[in-house]
C-alpha cells in the first residue's frame, strides 16, 4: 500500500488513527475533575504535538539516519518562519503560499549552511551548525531589524499590502485562513461532562505531518537511505570503496532542514507571530532531546519524543503550589506540606528538572528511547503468553556390539 511494506503501511495506519483521534485520546478525564489538569486535547498543545513531530522527523534523517548531530537546527526553524510570515504580509494570508516558501527558503538556506558545515565531520560539524544558529539568531535579534523585527518580532498589520487578498475592515485583525477557512475555527462536542474540541489548524497540521511522516518512511527504506545508512556505519570505508560520500550527505542535510523550514511555516500558520527566539540554541537542544527520548533512529521516535516534551511543557509546567494542596489536602498537614514542597520543585517552573531526570533514565536504561521501552514491554507480554516447550525425554545410549 503507497509503496510500503506491510509493516510500514500498519504503522502509518496507526499514526494516521492516533492523529486524527487525539481530541478524544488526549482528553481522558472529564471537564471539572481534578484530573481535568492532565488533558492535553486544546488546539494549541495539539498543534505543538503535529508541528515538532514534523520537525523532529527531519532531524532525525540527518542525526538517526545518517549520524550527523546537529546542534543548530532551529536556524532553520527560524529562517522557515520569517519566509512564511513576510508571504502573509505581502501575499496573502493563505497559510499555502506561506508554508511552500518557508520550505523552499530553508531548503536554500540549509544548502549553504551545509555545504561549509559539511566540510568536518564530529563534534566539529557540530560546533559548526550551533555557530551558524547562533549567527543567525544575533542578525535576526539586532543586525537585521528592519526584516525580522528585532526582539519584538513580526506579525501582520492592516498595513501589509497583501495583493492578492481583498481589503480588510479598519480594527479587524488579519487572520491566516486555508482558502477561507481560518486556523482558529474550532467546534466543541460536549458529551457526559467531557469536552472534545475539534479544530481547523490542527487537521491541516495533521494532514501534513502524515505526508511528512510518509516521506520519512520512503527514504528510510530507499536506497538512498540504505547509502545514509552507510555513512554512518562507517563513512571512511565508504569512500575508500570510490564512493562519493559527500553528495548524500549534503542532500540529507538539505531535506532535513526543509522539514525543519516546514514546521516554522506551520507554526506561523497557527500563530502569526515571528519572534528571533525560535533561532536560540535552546531550541536546537530541544529537537536533540525530542529524538533522543523517541528512539534515535526509529520511525515513530521522535514523534513520540516530541509529543512527550511538549506535553511536560505544557501540562506539568501548569501544576502550581495552590494545585498540588487542593489534590494532597487529605494528608496530615505537616506530610502534605512536605510532599506538596518536593512536588513542586518538579513541576511549574521547575518542569525542567522533572525532563532531565527523565532523560538521565532513558540514556542509562533505554538507549533506543520509548520505542525501546515499548519493545521490550511487548516482548515481555508475547513471552507471558507463550506457553514454555515440552520437556524432551532424556536420549538413550545403545551400547556398542
Amino acid at each position: 500500500m503507497f509503496g510500503l511494506n506491510r509493516n510500514d503501511t500498519l504503522l502509518l495506519i496507526v499514526v494516521a488513527l492516533l492523529t486524527m483521534l487525539a481530541p478524544f485520546l488526549l482528553n481522558p478525564f472529564p471537564e471539572g475533575s481534578s484530573l481535568a489538569q492532565f488533558n492535553g486535547g486544546y488546539p494549541d498543545l495539539m498543534q505543538r504535538f503535529v508541528i515538532f513531530g514534523i520537525f523532529a522527523i527531519g532531524f532525525n534523517i540527518l542525526f538517526g539516519l545518517t549520524g550527523y548531530l546537529s546542534f543548530g537546527h532551529a536556524a532553520f526553524l527560524g529562517v522557515g518562519s520569517y519566509a512564511a510570515i513576510w508571504m502573509m504580509k505581502l501575499l496573502t494570508m493563505n497559510v499555502v503560499p506561506a508554508i511552500i516558501i518557508s520550505v523552499i527558503v530553508a531548503g536554500l538556506f540549509s544548502l549553504v549552511v551545509g555545504y561549509i558545515c559539511l566540510r568536518r565531520s564530529g563534534i566539529y560539524f557540530s560546533i559548526l551548525t550551533l555557530a551558524f544558529a547562533q549567527m543567525s539568531y544575533a542578525l535576526a535579534y539586532s543586525v537585521l531589524t528592519p526584516i525580522t523585527g528585532g526582539e519584538t518580532g513580526l506579525q501582520p498589520k492592516l498595513s501589509d499590502p497583501r495583493i492578492l487578498d481583498a481589503a480588510i475592515g479598519s480594527g479587524v485583525t488579519p487572520r491566516a485562513n486555508f482558502f477561507g477557512i481560518e486556523m482558529g475555527t474550532s467546534w466543541q462536542w460536549d458529551w457526559n461532562g467531557w469536552v472534545f474540541t475539534f479544530n481547523a489548524g490542527y487537521y491541516l497540521a495533521a494532514v501534513i505531518m502524515l505526508v511528512a511522516f510518509y516521506l520519512s518512511i520512503r527514504i528510510f527504506r530507499s536506497p538512498f537511505g540504505m547509502m545514509l545508512r552507510a555513512i554512518k556505519t562507517n563513512q571512511n570505508r565508504l569512500n575508500y570503496t570510490g564512493v562519493n560520500s559527500k553528495p548524500y550527505t549534503l542532500a540529507a542535510f538539505v531535506i532535513s532542514g526543509m522539514y525543519a523550514g516546514l514546521a516554522g511555516g506551520l507554526l506561523v500558520a497557527m500563530d502569526t507571530q515571528v519572534g528571533p527566539e525560535r533561532m536560540f540554541w535552546t531550541a536546537s537542544g530541544e529537537v536533540v532531546l525530542m529524538t533522543i527520548l523517541g528512539g534515535v533512529g526509529t520511525l515513530i521516535g521522535p514523534v513520540l519524543g516530541a509529543g512527550l516534551i511538549k506535553y511536560m511543557e505544557n501540562i506539568l509546567s501548569k501544576i502550581n503550589e495552590g494545585l498540588l494542596q487542593k489534590w494532597f489536602a487529605f494528608m496530615p498537614e505537616t506530610a502534605g506540606d512536605a510532599v506538596v514542597t518536593v512536588l513542586g520543585l518538579f513541576t511549574g517552573k521547575g518542569w525542567h528538572l522533572t525532563l532531565g531526570l527523565l532523560f538521565m533514565i532513558v540514556v542509562i536504561f533505554l538507549p533506543g528511547g520509548l520505542v525501546e521501552g515499548g519493545k521490550r514491554l511487548f516482548g515481555i507480554g508475547r513471552r507471558k503468553k507463550k506457553a514454555p516447550p515440552a520437556a524432551s525425554p532424556p536420549p538413550t545410549t545403545t551400547p556398542a556390539e
